[in-house]
């Protein structure tokens, strides 16, 4: 999505999970050569979702429906303020069915890797035209 922005885009990105099972990593090796393969590097490192970022962002999307739900959870358990957009990331992708996920490729080869490269480009650019036409 980074490498979609163009500099009079007014977005501001940021990555986190819902739990935080390796917050301070780097991306998978396999995610990070693959997406080196395509130009991009990968060098943020995991952190935890928090109540703070609800405040912070108005949108959130998630690349699995485990993922969505604990987003709502998170929302739902919140205090105040108006509630974020919370989307699944491969709905912005009009090639993709209703509620598909992208799939972890972590117990797979190199090639399901790719693969959800090219699920998440082609979300990102509707996800793009999404944020684009937000008032």
């Amino acid at each position: 999505m980074r490498g979609m922005l163009e500099e009079s885009d007014d977005v501001v990105l940021d990555s986190a999970g819902t739990g935080a099972w390796h917050v301070g990593e780097l991306a998978d090796p396999r995610s990070r050569a693959a997406a080196k393969r395509r130009g991009l590097e990968l060098v943020h490192r995991a952190r935890q979702v928090t109540t703070n970022d609800l405040d912070a962002f108005d949108l959130f999307v998630a690349m699995d429906a485990a993922n969505l739900a604990a987003l709502q959870r998170l929302a739902r358990d919140r205090a105040a303020g108006a509630p974020p957009e919370l989307r699944l990331l491969r709905s912005f992708d009009a090639t993709a069915p209703v509620g598909a996920e992208v799939p972890d490729p972590y117990s797979g080869g190199a090639s399901g890797f790719e693969e959800v490269l090219d699920q998440c480009e082609r979300a990102c650019r509707g996800l793009l035209a999404h944020v684009r036409a937000r008032p």
